[in-house]
């Protein structure tokens, strides 16, 4: 099948939801001549390198730019939902990615087009054409997550009403696709419910097993804590709050030279504040996660929101590290408690997992060790892209 593939941003091999879009699309590419229409803003750091990448085994690709955010944004946001106009919806549809995909197609015939995301997916496209949708998480279930779980009021109030208007969209969506590929069986079974006449197929998340593996240098000292994301999505700003509020006090309480590493685009003020506190570094973005990962004890995942699964999990357990997470922030990964990984839901908890794991070598190397044979079995890119090609061989 000749495939179109429609990302609101520029599939990268650096960052969670990039990742699963670039890697997914270069196991596309081995069986499909496929194009690539994406958007970026102009002043994203790598996008030449990803351009170079990309062209190795895209046959086309068109990047648009994709305005900013502005320093008007909060002001914005309220306006639009005023108007009864979402700002999700907005980010994912502008007249400018329409008039491309219109030129594409008078240039080209297509079989389907991919949706990198299900929000992308209300453009208008030729009668006939099959439409694939690429999820990477149910954003009306991130979206009612941060609702249910902010206490700010008027926080609360944009989430609950940009739920009011994300849910019957991405349904309406889901429901005029030809196929619907989610990360886990989880999400599979919640749209099921709601979309119960829709072929909805499970690709999972991956990690690259080449680039991300254990490097055995003995204990990290001083022991250091790692947290990996894009710091400017809120349910990560909010888990590093939330660590950095009821955890991290009480750690280095009881083990002063613990340090924690913070690794991720975009911090926010109330993240960069953090670095003033003793033991903890804000890098910002970064070229490459593995050295931090190397330099590491603990990888955590204290996550209150999400929807999807993290692949920074996988990478951490790629790398042979133990890792402390959520129940939310480790949903829908194939992960046992005490087997691969710990599981802890309240800030005691937590705390009480990491200091178990800083005084217990052994037990970090045992789930280090399950956790990369984990990935190994059932999560490497090359796996998830054997099944979503498997996957379209059956729609074809």
């Amino acid at each position: 099948m000749r495939l179109l593939v429609i990302s609101p941003y520029l599939p990268s091999p650096t960052w969670g939801a990039k990742a699963r879009s670039f890697f997914l699309l270069k196991a596309l590419a081995q069986q499909h001549p496929v194009s690539l229409l994406a958007a970026a803003q102009p002043d994203e750091i790598h996008i030449e390198e990803d351009i170079t990448r990309l062209s190795s085994f895209v046959n086309t690709i068109h990047v648009l730019t994709r305005p900013g955010t502005g320093q008007q944004k909060r002001v914005r946001q309220l306006l639009n939902l005023a108007r009864g106009k979402s700002n999700t919806l907005l980010r994912y549809t502008h007249p400018v990615m329409q008039q491309a995909i219109d030129e594409h197609f008078r240039l080209t015939h297509y079989d389907a087009v991919i949706f990198d995301c299900a929000l992308s997916a209300g453009m208008r496209l030729p009668p006939g054409t099959r439409t694939i949708l690429l999820q990477h998480n149910l954003e009306f279930e991130l979206l009612c997550r941060s609702y249910q779980h902010d206490s700010n009021a008027l926080r609360k109030l944009y989430n609950w009403l940009e739920y009011r208007l994300v849910r019957p969209y991405e349904l309406a969506q889901c429901s005029k696709a030809d196929l619907i590929l989610v990360t886990s069986e989880r999400e599979q079974h919640i749209l099921h419910k709601l979309v119960p006449d829709r072929p909805i197929e499970v690709v999972p998340n991956g990690v690259n097993l080449t680039s991300f593996t254990p490097i055995t240098e003995g204990e990290v000292e001083p022991p250091q804590l790692l947290f990996t994301g894009s710091i400017d999505y809120y349910p990560n700003t909010s888990g590093v709050l939330f660590f950095a509020r009821e955890c991290w006090p009480t750690l280095r309480q009881h083990v002063p030279a613990l340090q924690w590493c913070i690794v991720g685009k975009n911090p926010p003020p109330d993240i960069l504040r953090l670095a003033n506190q003793p033991g903890i570094t804000v890098t910002g973005s970064v070229p490459d996660t593995r050295p931090y990962f190397q330099r590491t004890s603990i990888a955590i995942v204290p996550l209150l929101i999400g929807s999807g699964t993290r692949i920074k999990i996988l990478e951490a357990l790629a790398m042979q590290k133990a890792v402390v997470s959520t129940s939310i922030g480790a949903e829908g990964l194939a992960v046992e408690h005490e087997k691969h990984l710990l599981l802890a839901d309240t800030p005691e908890a937590f705390t009480a997992a990491i200091l178990r794991l800083l005084r217990e070598p052994e037990l970090r190397q045992r789930l280090g060790q399950a956790g990369r044979a984990l990935v190994e079995t059932h999560y490497s890119w090359q796996r998830c892209g054997d099944r979503l090609l498997h996957i379209l061989e059956q729609l074809a």
